[in-house]
């Protein structure tokens, strides 16, 4: 039959294997958790056959659910920037070391300066962070060289999955570019990061581009999930470019907007460009550049206020906030309670709030929290849109796409989009409207879209996306009387930075005392 793709999501808590048909309805998902380790203060890890046990038992349900001859393709989406080391046999030699990770901040420091802080970011697209995995690497060539020299390999979750599924050594470049270790504009391992990783070439998986054929399914794996032997298994990508092209991102002026736990924008660029602003990052589409911007603590803001205050729920500080009026009463908030990466990439920044007298209550933090993460989006989207808008100009005259360097359409979806007040917040300061996708599982099924472009159902992934993405369910517009009283105060927000950085550096550094 072949009327069914599966898009796989290995996010940082489960696997998602998700049964999609030709139109892009989800049929049927199953889902398998595995733990975190948190072994020591900034260590961050899993073991990677934890990662295996959960694919193989959501795969078997999805197979036994929609049966074997209905299974056209198999592509994978996956936690970004995660990587293990594995033996000739495919073992893991390691624990596999995550995006969270901070153990690598010194190798940041020590490469930036070895090599030009803007020429890794050039090369990579991503400016110096302990989050690329290239300063893992680098922090295990000096603590563990010889497991690292014993490598077989250096393998991102796709990569890992794919060996085991195929037994190829096989990765997608835009699964493999979070890493660090690609030239960006060319989509190769970059000879002088692989160096300064501490790694060899060969041992690095063989690249393909997205969406292409990377093997199929041996009988023996094919018996132990349930599905065909020579079930294609197609390139995926890094759940941040798959959720983008879920979202129906594929293209000049569209931006995505990911309300979860941390807070994810982009927008796709034709041309190559790299700026502090953002990371760069390989299109899902293997055709031009993904723009993106991360804010670490996003929405887990409102758990926190929720534990912090002794609150009875999200939904009761939210009904309060209602009332408060904008820019709550004095009340200003830079939500960094997590550092920053863009446009700063500062680890020792924190969050802060700014202007609390005895009149504040709750409900007015929960408001000013909304607004900062607000203000930050805005501050991002306009630095993306506008170096989006010069690139295409210079490149191909395409930048009547974006109307005054902001993206024509932006496209919401996560559990942020259920907070009416946000979503409100949000489109005010951004002064344009928002388009709320109701696609929950976004990178599963850009992951799909993938596969079902490879397998010939449609010409190309964005073909591939335009049939198979889901419209907006609803759309949320500024609200007039806010506009201008949030521009105002988004120029106040713009200095918060600069006036607690050195504050926050000593902090730090009293710390380690």
């Amino acid at each position: 039959m072949d009327d069914v793709v599966i898009g796989i999501d290995a996010s940082t808590t489960a696997v998602k294997a998700i049964a999609f048909t030709r139109d892009g309805k989800e049929l049927f998902q199953a889902r398998e958790a595995y733990p975190l380790s948190n072994p020591r203060p900034g260590h961050f890890e899993q073991d990677a056959e934890h990662w295996w046990t959960a694919l193989l038992g959501a795969l078997k349900q999805v197979a036994e659910a929609v049966g074997a001859a209905r299974v056209a393709a198999i592509a994978i989406a996956h936690q970004r920037e995660t990587f293990t080391l594995i033996d000739h046999a495919g073992k893991p030699l390691i624990p596999a070391i995550l995006w969270l990770d901070e153990r690598a901040r010194p190798q940041v420091i020590r490469l930036s300066a070895e090599l030009g802080r803007e020429t890794i970011r050039d090369w990579s697209g991503k400016p110096p962070d302990p989050t690329p995995a290239l300063y893992a690497i680098a922090w295990l060539a000096e603590h563990q060289p010889q497991t690292l020299d014993d490598a077989a390999a250096v393998v991102d979750v796709h990569g890992f999955f794919v060996h085991r599924l195929t037994g190829r050594l096989v990765t997608s470049t835009a699964s493999a570019d979070p890493l660090g270790l690609l030239d960006v504009k060319n989509g190769t391992w970059h000879p002088q990061l692989v160096e300064a990783a501490g790694l060899r070439p060969d041992q690095l998986p063989r690249l393909v581009s997205p969406g292409a054929f990377c093997g199929g399914l041996g009988e023996s794996m094919a018996r132990l999930i349930g599905l065909k032997a020579g079930t294609p298994v197609v390139a995926g990508a890094g759940d941040g470019q798959a959720m983008g092209l879920g979202m129906g991102v594929y293209g000049d002026g569209k931006n995505y907007l990911s309300l979860g736990s941390g807070i994810v924008s982009g927008c796709y660029s034709r041309g190559i460009t790299t700026s502090d602003a953002f990371r760069t990052l390989v299109s899902p589409t293997g055709s031009g550049f993904m723009l993106e911007t991360v804010l670490r603590s996003g929405m887990q803001l409102v758990d926190w206020i929720v534990r912090t205050t002794g609150s009875p729920s999200a939904a009761a500080l939210e009904k309060a906030a209602v009332g408060v009026a904008a820019g709550s009463e004095g009340l200003l908030v830079m939500p960094y309670w997590a550092g920053v990466m863009s446009p700063y990439w500062d680890g020792a920044a924190r969050g802060a709030i700014v202007g609390l007298s005895l009149d504040h209550e709750p409900k007015h933090l929960f408001r000013a929290v909304l607004e900062g993460i607000a203000f930050e989006q805005a501050i991002a989207s306009e630095a993306m849109g506008t170096q989006a808008a010069e690139t295409q100009a210079a490149q191909t005259q395409a930048a009547e796409t974006l109307a005054g360097g902001k993206p024509a359409a932006m496209i919401a979806a996560g559990g942020g989009t259920n907070c009416a007040l946000l979503m409100r917040i949000m489109a005010s300061v951004l002064e344009r409207p928002l388009s709320v996708s109701p696609v929950n599982e976004a990178a599963a099924l850009g992951a799909a879209m993938l596969a079902a472009s490879a397998i010939g159902w449609f010409a190309s992934p964005e073909t591939a996306a335009e049939a198979m993405a889901a419209p907006p369910t609803r759309h949320v517009d500024p609200v007039d009387g806010l506009v201008s009283g949030y521009r105002a105060r988004k120029a106040i927000y713009r200095d918060l930075y600069q006036a607690t950085r050195e504050t926050h550096v000593r902090l730090e550094a009293l710390s380690k005392v």
